[in-house]
């Protein structure tokens, strides 16, 4: 590969940053600004996604986080309804004559036992 010299004038911070991250890469001053010369290169020749396509997706990751939780909250009513039902049929199976202050009480304990088990990992 066949190089061409060219003359760089930094202004002293930008000196001082080209030889901390040389200093951290255990590299020369020449070579960390070479590197950084093609990287720059690269980086005007073939730009990012634009801004207005990262917006687009922090946006519609905001709506999913959204409707997550909004789903999350139907599954926890869902099951909350689930146990209720469970623990109201279970009265009326072995005769009734449970209070709904007892059955709700019943009901909140099967909830948590149903939180915990979903709670515990395989």
């Amino acid at each position: 590969m066949k190089t061409v010299q060219h003359s760089v004038r930094l202004p002293a911070a930008l000196d001082t940053a080209l030889r901390a991250l040389a200093d951290r890469q255990g590299k020369t001053v020449y070579a960390m600004l070479r590197r950084c010369v093609k990287t720059g290169i690269d980086g005007q020749a073939n730009p990012a996604v634009s801004s207005s396509d990262d917006h687009e997706l922090v946006a519609e990751v905001a709506s999913m986080s959204t409707r997550l939780a909004d789903v999350e909250r139907l599954l926890d009513r869902t099951l909350h309804t689930a146990c209720a039902a469970y623990c109201y049929a279970r009265s009326a199976a072995k005769g009734g004559g449970k209070s709904d202050e007892v059955i709700s009480a019943e009901t909140q304990r099967a909830y948590d036992r149903q939180r915990a088990a979903a709670e515990e990992r395989p």
